[in-house]
């Protein structure tokens, strides 16, 4: 985990993201559009998206059930009643000048999440993020601007609808915050939840997932907050971060130049690593809300809410927590083997297969996610089973095979070779009285290497037991050898 910038000490930053994630839906949240990535611009739209006259918006039951679902796993309180509002903005890639939204009575509110920060030592320190609100509400459509990424400095700007209509919750925290290290977990664990759920798949290069990051400063010791900057367009966890201690240090220069903090909306700069101005901050007064007339209010039974919190499973947190006190694992064995639900799937599978906790561990969390790494796959797209992993880590317990065998033949394993067929005829030799021997044509034909190892050189110790394997091929059980090859060499 990269390391934050220390801020000056007699300053406190206060931080809270609002984070927009789209939800796996197939179709649009009030129309049959689909919501497919990709797709040539301007051909996943119909006319409710568009807004056309004459037409009305329905809300796809998936997502209440998705925006309830991700409000329950952030133990938030989910509303017996709620609305739609209408949010007021004229900007071209919105094609009806509104936005349908939520404004006073959310799906959800008052939640909250823990995050994980590890220090150098891997010891992990936990921290509660309250989280203000979660909402419904449809996206808006995408411009691309010609010969820059801003609007300033481009030739033309061409408009592309096919987001128009998607289907987000709007997440908001607390001003619990105080970090860019803070602040880019937050945003990690957040984004593992909803993959988790299943409700979104998090990718934030697609858009799936956007953060914009409220930041104010503050003396230390006072109460009451400073002028708020919202940061926007940030693509990355790392950018977050950066974009973070940037800003800080930018605010406290200027409060201590005598320069007054304006409320307003920045943009990160990637290629310079600075924030700069966008536009003064709206207020909500400026969006005008009002009640969305074309569609019902929601009200979410106590029967419904007790079926969808009996669906969800096992989140993150929990397994972390779990496999450090039930299995004794480390926080980083944890956190890498819950990064991801079908790693922790697969690990638990190896364990359900009869592997121990550890060597199931180590072989996901080393070999085989070097191998995924390098391949660019997934878990579920390697050939070597849970069965097959636990097969191979019993083998080696047993003594059957070397670990040193088992890394030869990974590749084979990963790719769908059975255990049985990989080390056929390789079973390791564990009989002393096939073993000695060997040891002892081996320690005859070396007489110098006898020598200098009575004389005090017991690192030649090694020179036998790799003669001894090579004569073997590999065969020879490694723990035996090395004891029958001290006992004799110590004869």
């Amino acid at each position: 985990m990269t390391t934050a910038t220390p801020v000056k000490t007699e300053y406190e930053a206060i931080i809270g993201l609002e984070t927009h994630c789209q939800l796996s839906t197939n179709t649009k949240i009030f129309s049959t559009s689909s919501t497919a990535f990709g797709a040539d611009p301007n051909t996943n739209i119909d006319p409710v998206c568009m807004g056309l006259p004459g037409v009305l918006p329905v809300l796809n039951a998936k997502v209440l059930e998705y925006a309830v679902k991700a409000g329950l796993a952030l133990n938030c309180q989910i509303a017996k009643y709620s609305k739609f509002d209408r949010k007021q903005y004229f900007y071209p890639d919105l094609p009806k000048n509104y936005q349908i939204s939520q404004y006073d009575l959310p799906i959800a509110e008052h939640g909250w999440l823990e995050i994980e920060l590890v220090d150098a030592d891997g010891n992990p320190t936990r921290k509660r993020i309250g989280i203000t609100r979660l909402h419904m509400e449809e996206d808006a459509g995408k411009l691309v601007h010609a010969g820059s990424e801003r609007l300033s400095g481009s030739a033309y700007s061409l408009v592309d609808y096919n987001r128009a209509g998607v289907p987000l919750v709007e997440i908001v925290s607390e001003p619990d915050l105080r970090s860019g290290q803070e602040a880019a977990e937050y945003a990690q664990e957040l984004r593992r939840i909803m993959r988790y759920l299943g409700v979104s798949d998090g990718n934030m290069q697609e858009g799936s997932l956007r953060c914009d990051v409220n930041i104010s400063v503050r003396p230390l010791g006072q109460k009451e907050f400073g002028t708020k900057v919202e940061i926007k367009n940030m693509n990355s966890f790392s950018a977050i971060q950066r974009a973070i201690e940037y800003e800080i240090e930018r605010q406290i220069a200027a409060i201590e130049s005598g320069e007054r903090i304006v409320q307003e909306t920045r943009l990160w700069e990637e290629g310079s690593q600075r924030t700069i101005s966008m536009r003064v901050k709206e207020g909500s007064s400026d969006y005008r809300y009002f009640p969305e007339p074309d569609l019902a209010p929601i009200e979410v039974s106590p029967t419904q809410l007790a079926a969808w919190q009996s669906e969800i499973t096992e989140l993150p947190a929990q397994k972390r927590h779990r496999y450090e006190s039930e299995l004794g694992l480390s926080a980083y064995d944890t956190r890498v083997l819950t990064e991801e639900r079908t790693v922790a799937e697969y690990f638990e599978a190896v364990l359900a297969a009869g592997a121990s906790a550890k060597a199931a561990a180590n072989w996901i969390t080393q070999d085989i996610a070097a191998y995924l790494n390098k391949q660019k796959l997934t878990i579920s797209e390697i050939g070597l089973t849970p069965t097959h992993l636990a097969d191979v880590i019993n083998r080696i317990e047993k003594g059957k095979i070397s670990n040193a065998q088992a890394k030869e033949k990974l590749t084979d394993l990963l790719n769908g070779v059975p255990p049985e067929k990989a080390f056929a005829g390789q079973e390791l030799i564990s009989d002393p009285s096939v073993l000695e021997p060997i040891i002892d044509e081996v320690i005859a034909a070396n007489p110098k290497e006898v020598e200098k190892y009575r004389n005090g050189n017991i690192n030649l110790k090694g020179f036998f037991v790799g003669q001894v394997l090579k004569k073997t091929n590999k065969r020879a059980e490694p723990k035996l050898t090395n004891e029958l090859v001290e006992k004799k060499l110590n004869s």
